[in-house]
Formats: C-alpha cells, sequence, structure tokens
C-alpha cells in the first residue's frame, strides 16, 4: 500500500444512535479517496421533539459534495433503519445499488414509491460471488437476523480486509433466512481480517441469544389454549415469526388474516423472492367477517403502537370490519423499542376497557431478539481475530461498552460517532476528522435540514400558542382604525376575566395612538413595538409569552 493512500471509515449515521444507518468507507489518497456507502436508512420521528415531520434521516450533504468519487451503494438489509432512505436520497448520489434477492424487492418498491425506476438495483448472490468497486472487491455475507437475507458484508481492500456485520445474531435455526454458519465466518476470516465493523445493539445482555424457532412451542400452546378469537401482532419484517404465528393458527384449526398493508408487503416479498415457502393459506379480511370468532387467527401491524397500524385501529373500535370482544386475545409477539412505551401502553388499556386478554412477552417465551448478545459478540470476535474493532450500530453507552469488551479481549478499538473519520490504515483506528453529521427531515413532501428552524418553530408555536396582529397605514402613515388580532392555541380569557382578545386589542390601540410620526413611518420599529407589547401583555393576563405575527399593511395612494 502506498503510504498516501489511506483506508477510512465514517459514519454518517447508525453510531450514537439506533436507526439511521448510513456509513461511508473509503480508500485512496487523503481527501480523494474512493467510497462506497453502506445502508441509507431512516429513524422515526417523536411528536415531543419532532412535531409533524414524516421521517428523519442521515445529512448526506459531505458525501453528495463528493458523489464523483461515489463508487457503489450497498444495502445489507431491509429494514426500514437500513434501507428507508434510498427512494429519497438516491437522485442525490446516482451511484449503483447492490442488494441480495429479498432487500432487492423492498429496495425497488422504495424506488418506485418517488417515482424512480427500480432496476437501479442489481441483486446478486452471496459470498462467495464478488462486486468490483474501484479499489474495494466486496461481496455478501450471510447472518441471521429478524428478516431473511440479511448480510454483513466482506470488503476487500488494498490495505486488507473488513468485515461490516451489518445487524446479526447467531442463530442455526432462524426458520425462515440464512442460518448462522461458524465455518463460513471462519472462512472469511482465514486472510485475515484488518477491522470487525460490529453491531453493538445487544452488548448490555449478559446471556448468549436464543433461537427463532425457540419461540414456536410456547406461540402453539397459546394459540391451541385460546377460546375466542387471537390476534397477533409482531415486527412485519420479521416474517420467521409471521410464519410461526400463521402457522399456530392454522394447527388451531384457525382462519389466518393478514392485516396492515407492510404485512402483506413482507410476506409477498418474501414469496416472491424465493425466501419464504408453504406460507399457510390465508383469507381476506372481507369474507374473515363471516368465520366464527373462535375460528380466526388476526396476524396484524403495529407492535410498537403506530396510531394508524392495524392493532390502533382494533384498539378504537372496528378495522376493515373486523372488531375485538370480551374473551379475545391479543399477543403482543414483539419487545417495545424505547420510546415507543406510551403508544403501546394506549393499545393496551383500551383492550383491556373491551375485556380483552393482553398477552405481553415480559416472560421472554413468545419474542426473541434480532441482535447478538455479549456472548455472541465474543465468539465473532474470537472467529474474526480482527486487527481491530469499530463499534457500530448503538447508541454512546453501547459503542463504549463494545470497546471495553473488545479491549478485554485483547484487540484494539475506537469510538466512531456519527461524523467522525477514523482512519483503519495503521495496526488501530486512529481518529482523523470530524465532520458535521447532521439530520435530515421529511416534512411532507420536502427534506428540511434539522437546524433550519422549522421544526423548532412549530415547537415553539406549539408550546407558546400564537397571536396575530394585524394593523392597516393610510397612505398619510396614520393607522386606518385599531390594530386587531388573532387567537391560536392561547385561552380565550386572562387574569382580567375579560376576553384575551379585546384586552389584546384595547392595550396595542393606545399604543398606535401614543405613537410618533416617526415610528409609524417605520414598519420595522412598528412591528418590534407592536410585538414586545402583545407579549408584555399575554404574560399579565395568561402568564404566558406567545409567538406574534404583525401583519402591517400600507395602502397605497
Amino acid at each position: 500500500m502506498s503510504s498516501k493512500n489511506r483506508l477510512i471509515y465514517l459514519p454518517l449515521g447508525g453510531a450514537g444512535e439506533i436507526g439511521m444507518n448510513a456509513y461511508v468507507y473509503g480508500y485512496g489518497p487523503a481527501d480523494n479517496e474512493r467510497l462506497i456507502l453502506v445502508d441509507v436508512g431512516v429513524t422515526f420521528p417523536e411528536m415531543e421533539n419532532t412535531p409533524g415531520v414524516d421521517l428523519i434521516f442521515a445529512d448526506i450533504a459531505w458525501l453528495e459534495a463528493r458523489a464523483d468519487r461515489l463508487e457503489a451503494i450497498f444495502i445489507t438489509h431491509a429494514h426500514e433503519d437500513h434501507v428507508g432512505a434510498l427512494g429519497l436520497l438516491w437522485p442525490r448520489l446516482k451511484a449503483p445499488v447492490y442488494t441480495r434477492a429479498f432487500t432487492g424487492n423492498i429496495a425497488a418498491r422504495k424506488l418506485e414509491e418517488k417515482g424512480q425506476d427500480p432496476s437501479i438495483i442489481r441483486v446478486v448472490a452471496a459470498y462467495p460471488e464478488k462486486i468490483k468497486a474501484g479499489p474495494f472487491t466486496v461481496s455478501f455475507l450471510p447472518v441471521s437476523h429478524s428478516i431473511p437475507e440479511s448480510s454483513g458484508m466482506v470488503i476487500d481492500t488494498p490495505a486488507g480486509r473488513l468485515v461490516h456485520t451489518g445487524d446479526f445474531k447467531l442463530d442455526e435455526t432462524p426458520g425462515v433466512g440464512d442460518p448462522f454458519d461458524p465455518a463460513l465466518w471462519a472462512e472469511v476470516a482465514g486472510k485475515g481480517v484488518k477491522a470487525l465493523i460490529c453491531d453493538s445493539t445487544n452488548v448490555f445482555s449478559p446471556n448468549a441469544g436464543r433461537s427463532e424457532s425457540s419461540v414456536g412451542p410456547a406461540i402453539r400452546q397459546l394459540v391451541q389454549k385460546a377460546e375466542g378469537m387471537v390476534v397477533a401482532t409482531t415486527f412485519a419484517s420479521n416474517i420467521a415469526r409471521v410464519k410461526t404465528l400463521a402457522e399456530a393458527g392454522r394447527d388451531a384449526g384457525r382462519s389466518v388474516v393478514l392485516l396492515g398493508r407492510a404485512m402483506r408487503r413482507m410476506v409477498e416479498a418474501g414469496v416472491e423472492s424465493g425466501v419464504l415457502t408453504d406460507f399457510p393459506t390465508t383469507v381476506p379480511p372481507e369474507d374473515a367477517v363471516s368465520i366464527p370468532r373462535d375460528h380466526l387467527m388476526l396476524i396484524v401491524t403495529g407492535s410498537q403502537g403506530e396510531r394508524r397500524a392495524a392493532s390502533a385501529q382494533l384498539s378504537r373500535g372496528k378495522y376493515l370490519g373486523l372488531s375485538m370482544k370480551e374473551g379475545d386475545m391479543f399477543l403482543f409477539s414483539s419487545k417495545t423499542i424505547p420510546g415507543n412505551e406510551k403508544g403501546v401502553i394506549h393499545i393496551v388499556n383500551a383492550f383491556s376497557e373491551m375485556g380483552v386478554d393482553v398477552v405481553d412477552d415480559a416472560a421472554d417465551l413468545y419474542h426473541v431478539s434480532g441482535h447478538a448478545n455479549r456472548p455472541d459478540l465474543e465468539t465473532v470476535h474470537k472467529i474474526m481475530k480482527p486487527q481491530m474493532v469499530v463499534p457500530m450500530h448503538g447508541e454512546h453507552r453501547h459503542l463504549r461498552e463494545h470497546v471495553k469488551l473488545a479491549a478485554e479481549n485483547g484487540f484494539a478499538a475506537a469510538i466512531a460517532t456519527n461524523g467522525t473519520m477514523l482512519d483503519l490504515s495503521g495496526k488501530a483506528p486512529r481518529v482523523v476528522g470530524q465532520i458535521e453529521a447532521g439530520r435530515t427531515y421529511l416534512d411532507g413532501s420536502v427534506q428540511i435540514g434539522a437546524l433550519d428552524g422549522i421544526v423548532r418553530d412549530r415547537i415553539r408555536l406549539a408550546l407558546n400558542g400564537l397571536v396575530m396582529v394585524t394593523l392597516i397605514i393610510d397612505e398619510d402613515d396614520e393607522p386606518l382604525g385599531e390594530p386587531w388580532v388573532e387567537l391560536k392555541g392561547l385561552p380565550e380569557t386572562g387574569s382580567s376575566n375579560a376576553a384575551l382578545a379585546e384586552v389584546l386589542e384595547g392595550d396595542l390601540a393606545q399604543l398606535i395612538a401614543r405613537a410618533d410620526d416617526k415610528t409609524l413611518a417605520d414598519d420595522d420599529k412598528l412591528e418590534d413595538l407592536l410585538r414586545r407589547r402583545t407579549r408584555q401583555v399575554a404574560l399579565q393576563e395568561i402568564g404566558r409569552k406567545p409567538e406574534v405575527v404583525v401583519v402591517i399593511s400600507r395602502l397605497v395612494a
């Protein structure tokens, strides 16, 4: 390797958080490296911090400015936090996109939804098939996860071999998708691994992970004993679990119904790509309404409390003609992702009020994680024997703990959160740069920056309310009537027991009457005067300083 060349790793998303994955690798002269991008995912907004926002994804401004050096985009698997932003960001990057078959099916739909050509997707086979991308030679290494055809990336460079694990677990009997193959991993490691860039999600979980197949018997037993209608929810992308639930319903003599667009889409993608076979026969919702309740098994979207998903719709009454009643059972075959607790609890309480028996996974019977636990990470460290470990896919605490784990086993390691560039060329990872790695919001149909102020203003409006003040000035710079106000999100009456709008209008009228000619002729001064006085009076009346918009209209002779 030329001393002028370097091998870099730069996370734009997914490092210091769980979600919004986007990882850049580069090789070549400093600041002129050829680049590849692994994953282009989203994360989801919270009403408290990002009201009105539809999706959140990485700020790719740094990469977009170097798009002429981007050789390819590789998608490890079809979870939203890895592929969800493809249709939104590909037009800014325009590089070839490589996936395996199932992921390609989902990725193509992402592009079609945004009016783009799905033939951009190049479906390839798993390792040992190789893709040449500039100085990189890349293969998809099959891994087990909670969605089919998940892959790590074997990235060969002139500086050595990198293994990017993607999301993974050590499951030799996953039901649907690729089993963990330690011999294959050892084969990949045989030529030496420069760096292992590794999933950190479950680094704090002390016990070895359980197989997806382990939940089947408990689910079958639960469904078999149920007396009323059974409804179960899980992550739509976990089609191994969806199949297990459907088989449990079928074996209990129940008709199986899939409810929710995402659920149907994932099953269709599994069948079309060949990874899902022998899925039980399902009946459409319109036919289910005529089937006796104790012969029905519904598998529905909304395991995380999403308001528009099938679970939430059922909790509010009817969905596609189906409703829940006393004596029915609702199963959460999933874990609640931190931050989603309120939505899930709201649904649980709504079902409880109906007399529905809700079963969650508090006893770890009906769900297993799709990520490697601490002992599993150690196993992979030992198989790969990398020169260095770079933790990814985790909050800062996860990355930090993973660095400690690597160090305990004798591996050099470093924390690299979003925007931190590491040089992997030497014997240990070395920080060589820091870029601005912010967030981009999809707000309706428009992409906006997290620092643009739009969402901040929306939060301020929600917290403080709004007063709009309107004043008309004639051609002689004299007020034409008095100011009038409109209120949004504020109490109608204040501490004086008079209408807040009338109190504001009366006070502002007196203010304008006292204003001198110079102020009346200057829009900026007049606007500032009205705004400050409106906030002062509102504070006296309701104890709050609202946001104020002043509209001054001047008549022209």
